[in-house]
């Protein structure tokens, strides 16, 4: 795994488009922690969202683009069509292209691929779709225009598509762990030569349907408000072509996955030694690991962290990107690795980052992440 790199990123977020939206966002709400609260983690209060739905939502307020036209960025051309988590991952994709500095010609187009992860795509357009087939006359008489955005991989398609990428495309369908298994994808895709560079990154948009499934599904006595963004990140070989990028804003050291079913010690030891996998693959010390990045949604919910810091032996520094965007599922490891770099600091010294996630039926997956210094300015 080691040998692929970070030349450059994008996240479509509630901070805005484009990382320095997120890094601004970053420092404003870092600016706001109390003073005299040692320790305590930054966080970012939820907006209006009613403006977003015509549609019941359980709660007023999440954390949303709420502004976000897709034809300010992409013009009207083609884009009439796109649903929302299709239209933010095209606008992701194409900034990330931008801030790399990648260029793409004929020449090295089917050299660039690209891999989305997501809960399920659209869960708007799927619903939506399925509905029109219950409350139409027989026989269904269903819009056929609907129907692309219900398949799961519209959004990765259409971001081939639009920006003429001709390698492999692929949609990894796996809810919370769907970002770290896009980045193992991509990661074993450049190894083996498939193509020398990948957009990686996952996807959750705001919809009524995603919100009422966030409220039912979390611990009602802690709701977390829904989030949406689109992250992406441009990998390729640590010996790059120079069409990818010349940055190197990290590198991607290791990757481990593992399952434990039934909760609980069960889960707990596969986490555990999923830690233990990833770091001893990396061929790094645990002791030098600065930051564990967890996809709990819980106040507190330690599930993730502490047997992340048994494996490390020690307790690092940590970062909750649903603290900073809300509920965000397939999008939230992109999310936290897009925190740590947009909060690089300056100096010489690389940081070392670990990212867990856990899914709900026992997956687990963690990845070694070497970030290094100025990853969080762009000079794009």
């Amino acid at each position: 795994m080691s040998g692929v790199v970070i030349t450059g990123w994008s996240a479509v977020s509630p901070a805005g488009v484009g990382r320095t939206a997120l890094a601004e966002r970053l420092a404003a709400v870092a600016a706001g922690v109390p003073a005299g609260v040692p320790g305590e983690p930054p966080r970012a209060e939820p907006v209006d969202v009613t403006t977003l739905s015509d549609e019941p939502l359980p709660s007023p307020t999440g954390h949303a683009l709420v502004d976000f036209n897709v034809r300010d960025h992409l013009g009207r051309k083609g884009t009439s069509f796109y649903d929302r988590a299709t239209a933010l991952s095209v606008v992701a994709c194409g900034d990330a292209l931008r801030d790399a500095g990648v260029e793409l010609d004929d020449t090295n187009r089917a050299r660039l691929g690209l891999v989305l992860g997501t809960s399920l795509g659209s869960f708007r357009s799927t619903s939506d779709y399925t509905r029109e087939t219950l409350v139409q006359e027989k026989p269904y008489l269903v819009n056929p225009v609907l129907f692309p955005n219900t398949v799961m991989n519209c959004a990765a398609g259409q971001a081939a598509i639009r920006h003429g990428l001709r390698g492999v495309n692929a949609t990894v369908a796996t809810g919370s762990l769907a970002f770290l298994d896009a980045l193992r994808y991509g990661s074993n895709a450049i190894a083996r030569g498939y193509v020398d560079a990948m957009l990686v990154g996952a996807v959750e948009e705001f919809s009524p349907h995603r919100a009422w499934t966030t409220w039912l599904t979390g611990r009602p006595e802690q709701p977390v408000p829904t989030g949406e963004a689109a992250v992406v990140f441009v990998l390729t070989r640590a010996e790059q072509p120079a069409w990818a990028g010349v940055r190197r804003e990290a590198e991607v050291l290791a990757l481990a996955t593992a399952y434990g079913p039934g909760g609980g010690p069960a889960a707990d030891r596969a986490l555990t030694g999923c830690v233990s996998r990833a770091v001893r693959r990396a061929g790094v010390d645990p002791a030098e690991v600065d930051y564990v990045l967890t996809g709990e949604t819980a106040e507190d919910d330690t599930d993730e962290f502490d047997p992340a810091c048994a494996a490390l032996g020690r307790v690092p520094t940590r970062i909750r990107a649903s603290r900073l965007f809300g509920r965000c599922d397939a999008a939230t490891g992109g999310l936290a690795l897009a925190t740590f770099l947009a909060t690089a600091p300056a100096g010489d010294t690389p940081r070392l980052a670990l990212i867990t996630s856990r899914s709900p039926d026992g997956g687990t997956a963690a990845a070694i992440v070497r970030g290094w210094p100025g990853a969080g300015a762009s000079d794009r």
